[in-house]
């Protein structure tokens, strides 16, 4: 068994999830890259690339015992990959609702239980769920989405319950809005501007990858966040806080 701490992270090849992997490389971590595409571990310290659908159970579990068989480890979970859906609920199909559901819930899930699991045998670990600020409001033309993260808010809360006492944290954090691939996907719909976006937020911008990635770094590390169990962090830039209006609220921009 290696002495580097290992991370898991799963919609490792862009975004987020990339800058997670380039902190925590940072950090001396050993990493297990999952994404739908293959990635080029040279890049990295010492990392193993594994490529697969993260709803199939059979390839989750796969992936818990390559991880196992390579590093004799796992220290934490980075439940990042997620996909969007921007329609009003009244023209979302019963099928893209299913789909969003199990990518963003169901697999977490999936892959809570078979790596959380091992971390719950060794006594210690952590969990770090990437939900959304549209885990903790509502936000229109997007109920399978919004619904996806309130639920995963809620497996976070259920499961640092359950695993507290076993030495394995549980946490998520709650992205505003980040330049990603897949914001520029969304906003190619014409759906909003980055001005909807900017606007609101207090601090006037949109929020960078690394934003995110530091936190969930500080989230997995049990030596700077030991006591941190079960609760949703925003990473927002003051949107959640902020209920002023939209002239007030631009009015301390001066």
């Amino acid at each position: 068994m290696g002495t580097r701490k290992v991370a898991v992270i799963t919609g490792a090849a862009q975004g987020i999830g990339k800058q997670t992997a380039t902190v925590l490389n940072g950090l001396d971590w050993s990493l297990v890259l999952v994404d739908l595409q293959p990635i080029d571990t040279s890049v990295y310290g010492n990392a193993l690339s594994l490529v697969g659908d993260i709803t199939d159970e059979t390839f989750v579990q796969s992936a818990a015992m390559q991880t196992i068989d390579k590093f004799g480890r796992v220290d934490a979970l980075v439940n990042n990959a997620g996909i969007s859906c921007i329609t009003s609920a009244l023209d979302t199909s019963a099928e893209m609702y299913r789909k969003v559901i199990d990518v963003n819930l169901v697999a977490p899930f999936l892959l809570a239980k078979a790596f959380g699991g091992l971390m719950v045998a060794a006594g210690s670990g952590s969990v770090v769920n990437v939900a959304s600020v549209a885990g903790m409001q509502g936000v229109a033309d997007r109920s399978a989405y919004n619904a996806s993260k309130h639920g995963l808010i809620g497996l976070t809360r259920t499961l640092a319950v359950e695993w507290g006492a076993k030495g394995v944290r549980v946490n998520a954090v709650c992205p505003g809005w980040v330049k990603t691939e897949m914001d520029h996907k969304d906003q190619a719909g014409g759906s909003y501007s980055d001005s909807d976006i900017t606007d609101h937020v207090p601090m006037g911008r949109f929020a960078k990858p690394d934003d995110i990635a530091q936190a969930i770094a500080w989230l997995c590390d049990d030596s700077k966040s030991g006591f941190v169990n079960g609760i949703s962090l925003p990473v927002d830039g003051g949107w959640t806080a902020d209920g002023s209006w939209q002239s007030l609220r631009l009015r301390h921009r001066d």
